[in-house]
C-alpha cells in the first residue's frame, strides 16, 4: 500500500470564538453576541406572549469594545452565541504611537493592543509619564483585544 502524504498547513485546536447558550440561561453581567459583536448584558427581561406564543427574552447589552448599546429580542428556548472572554494582566513597558507595548507572562513583548482612548487613556499616559509601574488588564474576545483598566504594579523590594 502506498503511503499517503498528509499536509497540515494550519495548526488549530478547532475551538471557536463563541459557544451556544439557551436564552433562558443567560444572566445579567454575562456575555452574549448581538449583531456579531461581543457584549456584556446590562439588562434583561422576559415577556410571556399570548396563549400559544413562546416567552421572549429582551436583552440590553453593551459592546465590550466600543461601549455601544445593542438590544435583541429572542424566544427563551432559542440558543444564542456567547463569546469566550479572556482577561489577562500585562506589565506596561511603553506607550508608543497609540499602541501599548506590553510584557507577557513568558517574557515576550506584545505590541498590537491599541492604547485606550478618552479618560482611561489619558490617566494611563499620565501615570506612565510619572514613571509608575503599571499593570494593564486586556480583555480579549472574538479575535479582538482592548485595554479596559490598569493599576499600579505592587513594588517588589
Amino acid at each position: 500500500m502506498a503511503e499517503e502524504e498528509h499536509n497540515f498547513e494550519v495548526a488549530d485546536a478547532g475551538s471557536s470564538a463563541t459557544y451556544p447558550m439557551q436564552c433562558s440561561a443567560l444572566r445579567k453581567n454575562g456575555f452574549v453576541v448581538i449583531k456579531g459583536r461581543p457584549c456584556k448584558i446590562v439588562d434583561m427581561s422576559t415577556s410571556k406572549t399570548g396563549k400559544h406564543g413562546h416567552a421572549k427574552v429582551h436583552l440590553v447589552a453593551l459592546d465590550i469594545f466600543t461601549g455601544k448599546k445593542l438590544e435583541d429580542l429572542s424566544p427563551s428556548t432559542h440558543n444564542m452565541e456567547c463569546p469566550f472572554v479572556k482577561r489577562t494582566e500585562f506589565q506596561l513597558l511603553d506607550i508608543d504611537d497609540g499602541f501599548l507595548s506590553l510584557m507577557t507572562p513568558d517574557g515576550e513583548t506584545k505590541d498590537d493592543v491599541k492604547a485606550p482612548e478618552g479618560e482611561l487613556g489619558e490617566t494611563m499616559q499620565a501615570a506612565f509619564d510619572e514613571g509608575k509601574d503599571l499593570m494593564v488588564t486586556i480583555i480579549a474576545a472574538m479575535n479582538e483585544e482592548a485595554a479596559i483598566s490598569f493599576k499600579e504594579a505592587p513594588r517588589s523590594d
